[in-house]
């Protein structure tokens, strides 16, 4: 016990100081647990023989994390994306073991070891990339999809390949290579598993698969939205935490015991339960054990590093690790141009993908334990994996800085804002759409909170005089601290036709008193806004946007003719602002450097509530025939708001 809380406070401890560090010099989380691990293992000795074992528990971090990334996926986006999954997936794996088991038999290994080699390295890691692209806000770029693709068909053709590699075994026939000769000693560990599929015949075991499969299937769709909405009835949010803990192992232990991945089954049970009305509260909970087991995964990885054998020979396993790398990179940039990436995205793709990963430690013991490999190769190899898994947040660093500034001029997000203030309405996105509805309300007097993903628009927003917040706004933490459960009306303006449903489902569910207002993309957005819990969904371009500012006045307690006053005011102010603007526009189009056409554009803000104002003032005209002005005293709740 004594032993066990030890081992536990070290781990903890290297965590807690080694990150925060590396995220302040723009590191990365995970290279801030590579090099924790290393300080603890190879450079201070603190932890020894148990980092083995104790990477075998954290590797549950890969499961619970490709559950949650099934939980973002909807089955009808997994068959759209079949193409790069068997076509990425299927030749990045397929040509790179291709070319490393090319290269082993030219150095006068038998082809046998050396197509065991190429499907080691070609797998890559799952936990560092998708860990790393979801920090730099990259997984629903074109490179991060790809990616994704191309590492889920990796984790399915993990299966196959465990079943290839015993008919690759000839020991009597291999002839080591000089740059893979090392001591000999313990070889790699191996992942025991009991299986219920043992001694049964191929057609049987394909049952048993099958059967397994269906289970989570149709338990997922059947049997879990009862169970949820029973346990959630309790009230008690620890039941919760506990139910979901068990659908994520009990998930994995059936897939284990049928001789399939744990990780590829979670996922299959995310991708299921991606429609249910309970994922927000699976994703809160599921989340912290995911972040501290990927982060003790990492640290063992960097504990784990035989620095003996680095030492001994420097140049060769230095020179391995960067071959590996670089033929897979110019493999993932062949493939990335076949398939049409653009540039920013295909160097992505390319230098994510460009390690090996955890899976290759995996398929190495097995090949151990077949006679394939030697342990002494093995421990080369694995050094070989462990180096390429460390390198990777700094080809992350790479793209960030040198490359995608370049291709894109664009770089990582930075951290979301302070949120210091609450207001009446709480509007999430600040593009075209969001700014007019912004701008009425706040002449108007309305206090509003903005929120925006877009750290370029928000910074040229401050320019322009507009109070907005950097913030993905689908973030429970950053509604509340929003104020969204205090305010009066939410304003869904994003673009992001799926984070839209997803927020209103969200504010509904925990919000119901606050009314909600969408921006629709087409008619069938509306409708699934509608059925999201909108009070009030609204097609976009720029009447729209107009129309629903004026429905949020009406929805606060302004007379309609008030209203009508007003949006016909702010029109006609807008449209001479624009005729206005136009030659500075002309002139330099990029408002960021144009400090002309910013000055402009702040007096035309400024000047708005002025122009409302005296329109309110004026007498009616025969327009407005048909509309009554609000009688003395009138208050539908309160004419003002704080």
């Amino acid at each position: 016990m004594d032993g066990m809380l030890l081992h536990a406070f070290v781990y903890l401890a290297a965590a807690v100081l080694a990150v925060p560090v590396a995220n302040r010099l723009g590191l990365g989380s995970v290279l801030g647990y590579l090099i924790a691990g290393i300080l603890i293992g190879p450079a201070l000795g603190l932890v020894g023989s148990e980092t083995k074992d104790i990477q075998q528990i954290a590797e549950f971090g890969v499961v619970m994390m490709l559950f949650l990334v099934g939980l973002e996926l909807e089955p009808k986006l997994l068959w759209e994306m079949r193409g790069r999954l068997l076509g990425l997936g299927g030749l990045q794996v397929g040509l790179t073991a291709v070319a490393i088991a090319a290269f082993a038999l030219w150095q006068g290994l038998y082809w046998g070891l050396g197509l065991a080699i190429g499907l080691v390295f070609a797998m890559s890691s799952t936990a560092i990339v998708i860990q790393t692209l979801n920090e730099k806000g990259l997984t629903k770029t074109e490179g991060g999809r790809a990616s994704f693709a191309v590492l889920l068909f990796q984790d399915i053709s993990v299966i196959a390949v465990l079943a290839l590699i015993p008919f690759l075994a000839r020991p009597e026939s291999l002839r080591l290579a000089p740059w893979l000769n090392a001591p000999m000693g313990q070889s790699p560990a191996v992942h025991g598993t009991a299986r219920l599929v043992a001694g049964l015949p191929d057609w049987g075991y394909a049952l048993v698969v099958l059967g397994a499969v269906a289970v989570v299937v149709l338990g997922g769709h059947y049997l879990s939205r009862p169970l949820f909405r029973y346990i959630a009835e309790s009230r008690l949010r620890e039941v919760f935490t506990a139910s979901a803990l068990l659908l994520v192992v009990g998930t994995a232990l059936l897939m284990t015991l049928v001789g399939l991945s744990p990780a590829l089954g979670t996922f299959l049970a995310g991708v299921v339960l991606a429609n249910s009305e309970f994922r927000h509260e699976l994703r809160s909970d599921i989340e912290p054990f995911k972040g501290i087991l990927m982060g003790i995964f990492f640290i063992t990885v960097g504990a784990g590093i035989d620095f003996g054998i680095l030492s001994r020979d420097f140049v060769t396993v230095l020179g391995l690790t960067l071959g590996v790398m670089g033929l897979k990179t110019a493999v993932l940039l062949v493939l990335a141009r076949l398939f049409r990436l653009q540039a920013g995205d295909r160097w992505l793709f390319a230098l994510s993908l460009a390690q090996a990963g955890e899976f290759g430690f995996v398929l190495l013991g097995f090949c151990v334990q077949n006679g394939v490999v030697q342990g002494n190769i093995a421990r080369t190899l694995s050094l070989v994996i462990a180096l390429s898994m460390l390198l990777t947040p700094a080809l992350f660093i790479l793209y960030e800085r040198l490359i995608a500034p370049r291709l894109r001029n664009g770089s990582g997000p930075p951290a979301a804002d302070t949120i210091d203030e609450e207001g009446t309405v709480v509007i999430a996105g600040i593009g075209r759409f969001g700014q007019i509805i912004n701008r009425l309300l706040v002449a108007a007097g309305v206090d509003t909170v903005v929120l925006d993903h877009r750290a370029d628009q928000i910074d040229l927003l401050r320019k322009l005089g507009i109070k907005s917040y950097y913030g993905e706004a689908s973030r429970p933490d950053l509604l509340h601290a929003a104020g969204l459960g205090r305010a009066r009306l939410f304003i869904v303006a994003i673009d992001d036709r799926d984070r839209a449903v997803e927020m209103v489902e969200y504010c509904r569910r925990t919000y119901p008193q606050v009314r909600i207002l969408a921006r629709a993309y087409d008619v069938s957005h509306l409708y699934l806004l509608k059925r999201a819990g909108a009070d009030l969904a609204m097609r976009e371009v720029y009447d729209t946007s107009l129309g629903m500012g004026a429905a949020a006045l009406r929805e606060l307690g302004m007379h309609p003719y008030k209203v009508e006053r007003m949006t016909r005011a702010f029109r006609r102010h807008e449209s001479e602002g624009l005729a206005g603007m136009y030659d500075l526009w002309d002139e330099d189009p990029d408002i960021a450097r144009n400090l002309d056409l910013q000055a402009v554009i702040r007096k035309h803000v400024g000047t708005l509530q002025d122009a409302l104002n005296a329109d309110r003032m004026q007498l009616h005209d025969r327009t407005e025939r048909g509309w009554t002005p609000p009688s003395r005293g009138f208050s539908r709740e309160s004419d003002e708001w704080q």
